[in-house]
């Protein structure tokens, strides 16, 4: 039997009107059909209709006018809301934490509370946790979820659409941050906040295409998110851009640790090598030194995000930084909006980055 049925039949009817008004089906003001017309609708008793609309009343979401009836309430955003964080890859993807951090210290954020969790790291796999996650937040009716889809994993597009679907059926908002839920060209329907992935990747191609270089290759993992294909996008058309021959034989997915394909990369004869990130370019850099070449002298390096650890590596890293806390506190101001608007338009809200000159790329 679905869950949706194990439900007692009250709380059936609940979830179909509290659904309804967050969705924006129901907006705030407008006047809920009679108990006699609920009875009709969902089959059920007038006790059970009755209890249904008595919790939508005690969880703030409508309002009884005597001698008038039942209404929608008209939802003020200041008021205190609970928004969960859904992001699997939080302390191994190094950029969502000061994307939280800017949410956290946006001026929108002070009357509203951001919640993390409370799923043990060792439960399960990342995979699973996330989806508990998603449903520990259902549970909590939060007012919204921020949420970074999942990357790395061969199921990571089904395991994404499973999540975003269920935060959808319970009438909760979604922004998503960085990357899509669906990969390219399909869109999805839920606001994205992020940088512009496709001008970083050409930026920082272009930048090697102006002190020189032509063999640019461009390498990232398998299993990457919807923003490396941006950048990819972004890098070959900086190749167009400056006449320069595109070479599919140049672009690489693969373990920037395992030797033997870094081996075979640098057999290819890169003059430079465009890194989807940072994460790629560390662990690149790491194992073309290993194997006896120099960086830059045999080998220029950039990658995309600007981490904490870019100005620290044996190379310090010529990198393209993201606005990690104007990122988070246009997410929050997404999301507010959305909460209040949630029939709005979807949109892409993207940042630019700033190129970070080091000694990687031969410049300095």
């Amino acid at each position: 039997m679905p869950e949706s049925e194990r439900r007692p039949k009250y709380r059936q009817v609940y979830d179909v009107l509290r659904r309804d008004i967050q969705l924006g089906r129901l907006k705030g003001g407008d006047r809920l059909p009679t108990e006699a017309q609920l009875e009709r609708q969902f089959g059920a008793s007038r006790i059970t209709v009755g209890r249904a609309v008595r919790d939508l009343q005690v969880s703030g979401l409508v309002e009884r006018r005597a001698g008038a009836g039942t209404f929608v309430k008209r939802r003020s955003v200041p008021d205190a809301l609970s928004f969960g964080l859904l992001i699997p890859d939080l302390g191994e993807t190094d950029v969502f934490e000061p994307i939280c951090q800017g949410m956290m210290a946006s001026p929108l954020a002070r009357r509203h509370a951001l919640l993390w969790g409370s799923l043990p790291r060792a439960a399960a796999s990342k995979e699973e946790r996330a989806w508990q996650l998603c449903q520990q937040y259902v549970d909590r009716q939060v007012s919204g979820v921020f949420f970074a889809p999942l990357e790395l994993t061969a199921d990571k597009d089904d395991v994404n659409s499973r999540i975003a679907r269920h935060l959808d059926e319970a009438g909760i908002p979604v922004v998503l941050l960085d990357r899509t839920v669906v990969p390219y060209p399909d869109r999805g329907t839920h606001d994205l906040v992020g940088i512009d992935n496709r001008r970083a990747g050409y930026r920082v191609t272009e930048h090697l295409l102006g002190l020189g270089a032509r063999r640019i290759a461009f390498v990232a993992v398998e299993h990457a998110a919807a923003t490396v294909s941006a950048r990819e996008a972004g890098y070959r058309e900086a190749l167009h851009a400056w006449a320069t021959p595109f070479n599919p034989e140049l672009v690489h997915r693969l373990d920037p640790t395992n030797t033997a394909a870094v081996r075979a990369l640098m057999a290819s004869g890169p003059e430079a090598v465009v890194c989807a990130n940072d994460w790629t370019a560390a662990r690149l850099m790491r194992t073309v030194l290993d194997l006896g070449h120099a960086v830059p002298g045999d080998l220029w390096l950039v990658g995309i995000d600007d981490l904490e650890y870019a100005s620290l590596l044996p190379v310090p890293l010529t990198t393209l930084r993201q606005p990690t806390r104007e990122i988070g506190a246009a997410a929050f101001a997404a999301m507010l909006d959305r909460v209040e608007r949630p029939d709005g338009p979807v949109r892409d809200i993207l940042l630019q980055g700033e190129l970070i000159v080091r000694r990687s790329c031969g410049a300095i």
